[in-house]
């Protein structure tokens, strides 16, 4: 059996860590589906950069919305959601089969955003009501600006995959940004069943900290975090404050394994994926890591409720040197200045392919 069907039927959902339109016209994302049990998938500025700055396919889509008025940000959105309504429906089976709990996309609020709170919110109610598909994600980050904007954005309803969060620390500020929000919605007499998940980046752990930590505890520090993180997240779905709100009809908010592609050349392709299989989690992947998951992964014990080693192995990290809660600070700060650099790279380069669609002839842009 493959192991993304051993991990799909572990109950842990593998989501697919890119887009792109060639994806959804050559037929490889059915395929994946069909064939890798991927039922998901994740967006961010940088894969969409990589996607339209990666040959012709969004040509005539930039062409045709320059002539109907739009540019920067407008134009890119309806080019994103274009995309990510074919993957949504796509993944609908899915969706209305795990009665809502699988078979997501995700978009993401403009990176710019970052810092304010009502700019987030209002650019999550305006992405919620343009994608017009149940079974879309905004993604907004878990920065402390970003964590009463996703308290607000779920007690008005809108499915929230919050991301760029590295600690359990950041992941429980998150959960209670989603549990303050459920219980804002239970007390106004609302439907509690606004989905989330929560985003934990895992691999960018291993890169920064590598260099300070000696041989025999390198890329350990990211599946660490994970399973500290995994044991919060199971106390925190056994805590009496979770419990009432699953008796009122609530769903869980979901950890997610974020960033699990393996950066470093001496260790297994599928280091990060077979180290946190657990149920009721998702794991989102680079089309690199689904291919080597799907021909050699091996996935290990299923992570201990109780967290396992990972006290002992933060220890030993802090007592080598490296400062985990700071370290956590700033992944997140260059995360989120990371993404910045993207989107702004990507409208440059929607500019530019406008451009250059003009000066070959095509009909003068509409202004």
């Amino acid at each position: 059996m493959k192991a993304t069907q051993q991990l799909h039927d572990l109950g842990q959902s593998l989501w697919l860590d890119n887009i792109t339109r060639t994806l959804l016209d050559d037929g490889t994302l059915a395929r994946y589906i069909a064939e890798d049990s991927v039922t998901g998938l994740t967006s961010n500025p940088s894969i969409f950069d990589a996607a339209i700055g990666g040959g012709d396919a969004y040509d005539a889509g930039i062409h045709a919305k320059s002539l109907a008025g739009l540019s920067g940000e407008d134009l890119f959105m309806e080019l994103a959601l274009e995309d990510l309504r074919r993957a949504a429906d796509l993944f609908k089976p899915v969706f209305d089969a795990t009665h809502q709990v699988d078979g997501w996309v995700s978009m993401e609020v403009s990176p710019l955003l970052a810092a304010d709170t009502a700019g987030t919110i209002a650019a999550a109610d305006a992405i919620h009501a343009q994608a017009q598909r149940p079974n879309l994600f905004v993604k907004i980050p878990g920065t402390p600006e970003g964590i009463p904007a996703i308290e607000e954005a779920i007690f008005r309803g809108i499915p929230i995959n919050v991301t760029l969060l590295f600690s359990c620390e950041q992941y429980l500020a998150a959960a209670e940004a989603y549990l303050r929000g459920i219980e804002r919605r239970v007390a106004a007499g609302l439907d509690p069943q606004v989905a989330s998940v929560a985003s934990l980046f895992i691999s960018r752990w291993d890169v920064a900290a590598n260099p300070q930590l000696p041989a025999e505890l390198h890329n350990t520090l990211g599946i660490a975090v994970g399973k500290q993180s995994y044991r919060a997240y199971r106390a925190l779905l056994a805590s009496p404050r979770w419990l009432k709100l699953a008796a009122a009809g609530a769903r869980p908010q979901r950890l997610l394994w974020a960033s699990t592609g393996t950066k470093d050349p001496n260790i297994s392709d599928t280091l990060y994926v077979d180290a946190l299989a657990a149920p009721d989690t998702v794991d989102t992947v680079p089309e690199k890591t689904l291919h080597a998951v799907a021909d050699h992964g091996k996935p290990g014990a299923v992570l201990a409720p109780d967290g396992g080693d990972a006290d002992t192995v933060l220890a030993a990290i802090a007592k080598a040197g490296v400062g985990i809660d700071a370290l956590a600070l700033k992944l997140q700060q260059d995360g989120a200045e990371a993404f910045v650099k993207s989107w702004k790279q990507l409208l440059q380069r929607i500019a530019d392919k406008q451009a250059a669609l003009a000066a070959k002839g095509k009909e003068p842009l509409a202004r």
